[in-house]
This record gives structure tokens, sequence and C-alpha cells, in this order.
């Protein structure tokens, strides 16, 4: 199974070097009129320049718009028939990946990456006189003007923004810049080596309330290596969680209809009707298709139907500044419900088998546990070499309770396959 829960995503070896050109021949046989963009890492050139063989090598036209963030390239898709990212998202450097998505922003369903991968088993190319052509365009411009036409950002804000040396730093602070308020920038250059983590975690973020406080920031927003996500600090330098972030969007947007994972806070069920999905933006992105007004998770992931069905960090950063200019932010977050939510994970090779041991079919959607004063969800990452564990309860005793029971469940299972 090469598709994760957001696409293709490995070490950067000869592996996905090899495989690279089949995917592109497999995705230009429905395709014609691609777009293509990538994140900043190091190893970006030599993948784009693989997957675009694999394009124009079966007959497709591609636009390619250089280093530029996840959401820039799927909202670019708009004008195609599909759009094809190089990233691997907020994984660390030596790691990259293919994200493919359609015209209207969402990913590939997994029908269709059924289908490519089908396809890579019996690639496909065109004859010599059947080749397809290769030009560069601004993906970048557009999706700026979108946004800006769409978000009021305040003139009087002072944001700090972090984009973590990756695609973000090529747009969201212009947002800010072009809408006249002050811009504090960090980790804006797109170096492809991370100064931080990658992922918008709150630790990996601890340099971000002193930088706040000196400068007296009004908020600050952060991106992770492709920027399809976002997190935030408040008005009183403290960061935001994505739970209560949700929260946050949905009430602003009056959003009645609220689709997010199954590893989701149950508060969100105070605020709003709800569809819950298996982990992954993707998975939130084909449910609103049919239903729902807005969609997230708390990893960051946030999708506006009416801008994209594709996960954007920039448009959720502008938006938050546009909340900051008008609610006080950190007073509307301490009056929502919050429950406690501990996370954990245990490193492991054997994620697939010990979710199978567990009882459930779909490994990467793992199993929910649901309890009176709480749940537990154990899930095999989609992208990484680990389970996690995520538990939620009324008190802290119930949250920590719930999730030892998981860990133990986990480590069980570990030891009989090892057996």
């Amino acid at each position: 199974m090469l598709f994760g829960s957001s696409g293709i995503r490995q070490l950067f070896n000869q592996q996905l070097l090899s495989l690279a050109p089949i995917v592109g021949a497999a995705v230009a046989q429905n395709a014609k009129h691609v777009v293509l963009g990538t994140d900043s890492r190091t190893s970006r050139d030599i993948l784009a320049s693989a997957v675009i063989s694999g394009l124009v090598g079966n007959n497709a036209d591609v636009i390619y718009g250089g280093i530029c963030p996840t959401p820039t390239v799927a909202f670019g898709a708009g004008q195609a028939d599909a759009g094809v990212m190089i990233t691997a998202s907020h994984n660390p450097e030596p790691y990259n990946g293919i994200k493919l998505f359609r015209p209207d922003g969402s990913s590939y369903t997994l029908a269709q990456q059924k289908e490519i991968e089908d396809r890579v088993e019996k690639p496909n190319w065109s004859a010599w006189n059947h080749q397809g052509s290769l030009t560069n365009a601004d993906l970048i411009t557009p999706h700026k003007k979108a946004i800006l036409s769409q978000v009021i950002i305040p003139e009087n804000l002072t944001v700090v923004v972090d984009c973590a040396n990756g695609a973000g730093g090529q747009i969201t602070p212009k947002l800010f810049e072009e809408s006249g308020a002050t811009v504090v920038p960090v980790n804006c250059d797109p170096s492809g080596k991370f100064a931080r983590p990658s992922e918008p975690l709150e630790k990996n973020l601890l340099h971000i309330p002193k930088l706040m406080k000196k400068i007296n920031a009004s908020c600050a927003v952060v991106n992770d290596g492709d920027a399809d996500r976002m997190m935030a600090f408040d008005n009183l330098g403290r960061y935001v969680d994505g739970d209560h972030l949700l929260m946050l969007f949905a009430r602003y947007l009056d959003a009645k209809q609220v689709v997010t994972t199954v590893d989701a806070s149950m508060a969100i069920e105070e605020i709003a009707e709800v569809h819950r999905t298996p982990v992954g933006d993707s998975f939130v992105s084909e449910e609103l298709i049919s239903w729902g007004t807005f969609g997230g998770e708390p990893s960051g992931s946030w999708v506006f139907p009416k801008h994209s069905l594709c996960p954007d960090g920039p448009y959720a950063a502008a938006l938050f500044a546009e909340i900051c200019g008008e609610w006080n932010v950190a007073a509307e977050l301490d009056a929502m419900p919050r429950y406690i939510i501990l996370r954990d994970a245990l490193q492991t090779e054997k994620g697939k088998e010990i979710l199978l041991k567990l009882g459930t079919d779909k490994p990467t959607d793992g199993i929910r546990i649901t309890e009176e004063n709480g749940w537990c969800l154990i899930r095999a990452s989609g992208t990484e070499p680990k389970i996690r564990c995520t538990a939620e309860g009324k008190t802290t005793e119930d949250a920590k309770r719930i999730l030892d029971a998981g860990l133990t469940r986990i480590r069980n299972a570990m030891h009989e396959i090892k057996e």
C-alpha cells in the first residue's frame, strides 16, 4: 500500500526516487493538465524532476510553481485536472513524498488512490511523439489574492509568524504585510533545514511566548513544513490547542455542521452537530464534499469548503488574525468547554500487525474505546513508525486511567506478536 493517511510519504532514498516517475505516469493517465509544487526540502528538485518526467512522459502538460505551500498547489488544481505536491509535510528533513489533489482541492479519494496503486503495478508511457510539456508559473499570487479577498486582517495587529523554514514562508508573512499589519517573521526562509521540528506542537514552539511578550504582539501563527497546518497563540501569548482552535473557528464562522476526526475532543459536540472521520485531513475533506460547513482536526488542519477542500494554513492564519481583531480571543477560549486530553505514542515497525491483533480491519483508522467518562483511540500512524494512543476524560484522573489502559493494550499485543 503506497498511500498513508496523507499521501505517499517515505524516507528519501533510491526506492522513493524510482517510484516517483511511475506515480507521475499513473496520475497522467487521467489528468492531462497538472499543477505541481514542492516544499522546501533539499531533496525537492530531484524528486520533483522524477515525478515531472513521469507526467510529461505520459502526455500531461505540467505547470510548475517551485517552492509553494501544499494548499497553494491544491488551489491551483482548480484550473487543472489535478495537483501534485512534493512534500513530507511535518516529517523531519530526511523524508519526502507526494500528495495528489483533485480540482476542488480535496485529496484523491480512497478509490482514486487504489487506481494509482494499481497503475503503478503496470506503468504506462506515451510514444515519443505524444509527450507533454513543462511550463513554469506563479501559483502563489492567485492563492494569496483569493485569501485576501475573503479575509480582513486588521492593520493595527502585531503578528509573529513562524513558518518552520518551510513553504509557508513564501506566502503567510506576505498576507500580513500586504494588509498593513506589523509582521515579525521567524524561521520564514525556506531553507529546507528546520530550525525547529516542523510539526507545530507546543513543545516545539517554546520561543514564541517569550518573543510575543518582548514585542507586545497581538497574536502568533505557525505553519508546518508545507503549510497545510496552522496553530496559533492568543493575545495572552498562550498556545491554543487544536480542539479549541477548531471550536473557535466554528463559533466565529457560525458553523452548525462540523466535520472532525475521531481523536478530537468531545467538547466540539457542545458547539455544533458533528460528523467524525478516521484521522487524516483527506477523510475530513472527503466528508465535507457531501456534508458540513467547516472541518478540521486537532493536529492543525483546517478546511474551509467555500475556499478550498484542502487544509489551508495561510488561510487559517489570516482568519485567526481577523478574529483577533474582533474578539478578545483569550476570553472566548476560557469560556469554552474543556476536558482533559492526553496523547502518547509507542515506537514500532509493526503497527499494522499490532492493530490487527487488537481487532481492527484498518490499522490507520484504529479502534476507539468509549467509556462513560471519556474515550481512548488507538491507531497506527499513517506517516511514522509508531502507534498513537489518545485519551480524553472528564477529569485528569479519568484521562490518565483511560490512557494507561490503552497503552497497556498496545504493549500486551506487542508481547504476543514477539512470542
